[in-house]
């Protein structure tokens, strides 16, 4: 299974920006869907977004307009532009590799909106 580290985390104000990175061990060009998540209430991960391999992209409704996604596969790396950040968006932030048969997942990196 492919390995993801993450990156980018840490404290802003509210209003501000962070791009958070995840690299993968190996090429990600195959995977068939990349994500970030953060966790929920009930113990649960809640998708925060989601890249195909084909590029298309999946927003929560919370973060649509303020959030994006992408990935380099020249990279292997998926990115996650978060700009307009409020204090509710405080979590650790998750990235998934979703393959055919396997769902991996990174340490995670903590993302702080306060001021």
């Amino acid at each position: 299974q492919v390995q993801l580290v993450e990156s980018g985390g840490g404290l802003v104000q509210p209003g501000g920006s962070l791009r958070l990175s995840c690299a993968a061990s190996e090429s990600i060009f195959s995977i068939n869907s990349m994500g970030w998540y953060r966790p929920a209430p009930g113990n649960q991960r809640e998708l925060v977004a989601r890249i195909t391999r084909g590029g298309t992209t999946t927003y929560a409704d919370s973060v649509k307009g303020r959030f994006t996604i992408s990935r380099d596969n020249a990279k292997n790396r998926v990115y996650l532009q978060m700009n307009s950040l409020k204090p509710e968006d405080t979590a650790v932030y998750y990235c998934n590799a979703l393959g055919a048969a396997y769902s991996s997942w990174g340490q995670g990196t903590q993302v702080t909106v306060s001021s």
